[in-house]
């Protein structure tokens, strides 16, 4: 194949608790690209005739190998994007947890389909596709491989994978997983490459399908080029995420999801409580509590278990979320509580509360990826609902209230991905994940994220002449 040549992109750690740079890495030139790209065909070749019983093998021990090193790993996430280390020790958890997930389940999943056509027989079958190229983001620098991992390892596939410029660490910690569980060479390959270069990998015909995980731009960019070859693409994007609190919600278990809703992973997260939507009647309450839970959250070292208030995970986030806030207010958006950077080391920002946002307000439709909740106090339900809708985005969503029947209600009526009924619990390996609109196509994890890059071929048997 011939690449074309482009220029080194450099790779650099840096920790946002302190602003200091870890360590730096350049990116492959386009001989070592090749020769990777290479190596992952030629490794799909043996890979797609194992059994899943011989690929268990190999990602039941990374997973297990995960939980043994737990520390170890999140350690290396907390230094490099700052996520507070009880939350990453729970990230490596459940990363362990997705990869033994599948390596139990794949071969249930994709079993072949008997079909009951009126003459013959049939069946669906499943088989691998080949080389997938996936593109992952920097907030859950496990999480995010080990879905694309899990299920795609065990369904025959072969993954090359690039990881955000701002966690090569992390993508190297993660590719050794995987040889030090046995992984044959090309199996799992992190590519350290530039975005010219991740053009020229979703053009190369041996590559069969592409996954990313980012932004709405990013986003189409990705989905367009793989569109323009021919080949199958899941997305998963940004999200705008209502958080629905109705008259008759437990107001303490409320206010508890909605900081952590909004605070988790210090609000780096696509399908974090974003749009705070309140009816009218719980309205004041709610603001008084929700204000005063996010005051007394500290600012500290994310190493330290008693840090309740991370960084962001770099300083070009905290500025441009800054400067969005400033947007918001400049537009007539009144800033309830925070909306500046904290006098300190690192990429510190106050929790902050906007209200009176009126709908020609950019900030109406913006996603805010950083602890910035949006708050909307409406008439009643049907206003909520209506207002819940009115995004670009669709991925998920919650609704708050002591009637279940109302909950499911609501939840049906909200278009999005995914609906959650007086939790945000989504942390689950046995949860199909994914939005509509804005927030992308496809489907991860559950017995659906399996099923995004495998060939359902129809085998028909029927007693039968042709046609005349």
């Amino acid at each position: 194949m011939n690449i074309q040549t482009v220029k080194s992109a450099e790779y650099q750690s840096t920790n946002p608790a302190t602003g200091k740079i870890l360590k730096k890495f350049e990116s492959l030139t386009d001989k070592e690209l090749e020769t990777k790209i290479a190596a992952a065909e030629k490794c799909f070749q043996t890979w797609r005739h194992k059994t899943y019983a011989e690929r268990a093998v190999i990602i039941a021990k990374a997973a297990e190998l995960l939980h043994v090193k737990a520390p170890e790993f999140a350690r290396i996430m907390t230094l490099e994007m700052g996520k507070r280390i009880s939350e990453a020790l729970g990230e490596v958890e459940f990363s362990s947890n997705i990869l033994s997930y599948y390596a139990k389940n794949a071969e249930r999943f994709l079993a072949p389909v008997k079909l009951h056509p009126s003459l013959g027989e049939g069946h669906m079958e499943s088989s691998p596709i080949g080389v997938v190229f996936c593109v992952e983001p920097w907030n859950f620098p496990y999480y995010q491989l080990a879905r694309v991992a899990g299920p795609h390892l065990m369904a025959g596939n072969v993954l090359l994978v690039k990881h955000a410029g701002i966690v090569p660490q992390c993508a190297i910690a993660f590719e050794k997983l995987l040889t030090d569980a046995g992984a044959p060479a090309g199996l799992y390959t992190n590519l350290l490459i530039s975005h010219d270069q991740s053009d020229v990998v979703v053009d190369d015909p041996r590559v069969k399908g592409v996954a990313l995980t980012g932004s709405v731009a990013a986003g189409r960019s990705v989905a367009a080029r793989a569109g323009k070859n021919l080949k199958p693409s899941s997305m998963e994007l940004g999200g705008n995420d209502a958080f629905i609190v109705l008259e008759d919600a437990d107001l303490e278990h409320t206010i508890k999801w909605a900081v952590w809703g909004r605070m988790y992973n210090t609000g780096q997260t696509c399908c974090a409580a974003k749009r705070f939507v309140v009816v009218e009647k719980l309205a004041d309450k709610f603001l008084e509590k929700f204000k005063a839970a996010l005051a007394v959250l500290k600012p500290g070292d994310p190493l330290d278990e008693k840090t309740t208030l991370g960084p962001l995970s770099s300083e070009s986030a905290l500025i441009d979320l800054l400067k969005q806030v400033d947007g918001a207010v400049s537009h007539g958006a009144k800033l309830l509580m925070g909306g500046k950077r904290i006098d300190r080391a690192g990429s510190y920002m106050e929790p902050t509360i906007l209200t009176d946002i009126k709908f020609d307000n950019p900030a109406f439709r913006e996603e805010f990826f950083g602890p910035v909740a949006l708050f909307f106090r409406v008439k009643d339900e049907d206003a909520a609902v209506a207002l819940a809708n009115d995004s670009d985005f669709g991925l998920g969503g919650s609704v708050f209230t002591k009637d279940l029947a109302r909950g499911k209600h609501v939840a049906s009526r909200v278009e999005t991905g995914m609906m959650f009924i007086n939790n945000i619990s989504w942390s689950d390996a046995e949860l199909p994940f994914g939005g509509i609109k804005d927030s992308g196509y496809g489907r991860e994890l559950g017995d659906m994220g399996i099923q995004e890059f495998v060939n359902k071929k129809l085998v028909r048997y029927v007693a039968a002449e042709a046609p005349a």
